[in-house]
């Protein structure tokens, strides 16, 4: 019976993971193009904007921001960026120099035209709604151990007009056992990997709260423009 249910529970996960993978893909496809719910302001002459840029905001602290897909984020500058279509993902470095078994971290900010909707999960732990400011983030979380491995989940979702911003955070631990770690180093990356885990998922809160809508410069009427002349 106990190895029914693994093989029940491992379905189950292999299914969330799907159905997010799926989401995830199905919506760098749809990134939102001329949408006339997103914020535009007075062109300047001379003006370029570009599709994405990242500064530095302190010694540990960046921002990223993509006018074409109007928004910006601020961000731990240890994180590595890697831009999609539809987004961003940040691989967020694991502390070699710590006793863990942490295999995956990562966070996933993306937009895409459409209204907002979780995958179609059956094990969220916690569901909640966050408002920072103006806006009100929807948020589930999800934690599952199937086969020797953690999986902790969270995601945050944000309408804003007729464009959707989803947000993901991604940890994927190995059981110390199954790495080869018995005793005292099993206790110790049994809780690395909770600290380090929990501190990443701050991050990425906070990562979320810092959200903002990034207003791009509109193009030149062209029923008032005039032709050059010769």
């Amino acid at each position: 019976m106990k190895s029914i249910k693994n093989i029940v529970i491992g379905i189950v996960v292999v299914v969330i993971l799907v159905a997010v993978g799926m989401a995830l893909r199905s919506n760098s496809t749809q990134a939102p193009s001329g949408d006339s719910s997103a914020p535009t302001s007075e062109a300047k002459p001379g003006a370029s904007v570009a599709v994405s840029e990242t500064t530095k905001v302190s010694a540990s602290l960046s921002e990223y921001q993509n006018a074409e897909l109007g928004f910006s984020v601020k961000y731990p500058s240890a994180w590595q960026k890697e831009e999609t279509n539809a987004g961003v993902t940040f691989v967020i470095p694991i502390d070699k120099t710590q006793v863990s078994t942490i295999k995956t971290l990562q966070a996933t900010v993306q937009a895409f035209s459409g209204t907002c909707a979780f995958p179609p999960v059956v094990t969220v732990k916690t569901r909640d709604t966050v408002k920072v400011g103006t806006n009100t983030f929807n948020m589930i979380s999800m934690n599952n151990t199937v086969q020797s491995r953690t999986y902790t989940n969270r995601m945050y979702s944000l309408q804003q007009g007729k464009v959707c911003y989803m947000f993901s955070f991604a940890s994927i631990s190995l059981d110390p056992s199954a790495a080869g770690l018995t005793g005292s180093n099993a206790i110790q990356a049994q809780n690395n990997n909770k600290a380090i885990t929990t501190t990443s998922d701050t991050d990425f809160t906070a990562m979320v709260k810092s959200f903002a809508i990034v207003t791009t410069p509109a193009g030149q009427d062209e029923g008032t423009a005039a032709p050059a002349k010769k």
